[in-house]
């Protein structure tokens, strides 16, 4: 046996690089096929294509300089492509709008709560260097919104001349629902149609009751 492999090692080399080349290219064609079979979070053909796309035009614009295009290298698009969160958010959510407005400062938006962790790759690095030093494993002071300071405010208008009217917006998210990339119309539907149910409950609390006014009307 060691004398037959001794005569015919330049073949049995050549034949082993020719399979295994055989063997990859045949991976990479049937992957999504395998995954989808075995319900493996994947992202399709399609959207690695669309990534690969845009990964390029980013490359090759000259104007643009956003946090997105710099932390965006060739290793962390090919560690992060194939990815899907449970939600169906993929990387190309994530960089959809940095690479459609070039001149975006940091041009990522985080399509549902899981990318945070499942895009870490790309989304830690740039939250690092957007808030000048905030990296992975920093954390967030405690909540406080000053209330035991709610006497030292001061009334800015007292006489009534200046101010007509003031407005606080809040914003959250939904457990459950992904974040404004995936949302669809029926998604909106069903949030509203939560959170009117629960403005109706506050409609007999004389501090919180109010009329709510859909946008469509």
């Amino acid at each position: 046996m060691s004398q037959f492999i001794k005569k015919n090692k330049g073949p049995l080399i050549v034949c082993g690089i020719v399979g295994g080349g055989i063997g990859f290219w045949v991976w990479k064609t049937m992957r999504e096929c395998v995954y989808s079979t075995f319900g493996v979070n994947e992202a399709d053909g399609y959207t690695v294509k669309r990534i690969e796309e845009a990964y390029r035009k980013l490359q090759e614009s000259e104007e643009c300089h956003s946090l997105l295009k710099k932390h965006f290298t060739e290793s962390v698009k090919d560690k992060l492509k194939y990815k899907k969160t449970k939600l169906g958010g993929t990387l190309y959510d994530i960089i959809r709008s940095g690479v459609a407005n070039l001149d975006s400062g940091v041009g990522v938006y985080a399509p549902d709560a899981e990318s945070y962790t499942k895009f870490a790759a790309l989304f830690d690095p740039i939250i690092d260097d957007y808030h000048g030093g905030f990296g992975p494993n920093a954390k967030h002071p405690a909540t406080y919104f000053g209330e035991d300071k709610i006497s030292e405010l001061k009334d800015l208008d007292p006489e009534g001349k200046y101010i007509l009217s003031t407005r606080i917006r809040c914003g959250r998210s939904f457990k459950g629902y992904p974040f404004n990339p995936l949302l669809s119309r029926d998604d909106y539907i069903t949030m509203e149609s939560k959170v009117k149910n629960v403005f109706d409950g506050l409609k007999g609390d004389s501090e919180l009751g109010g009329t709510y006014y859909p946008l469509d009307g």
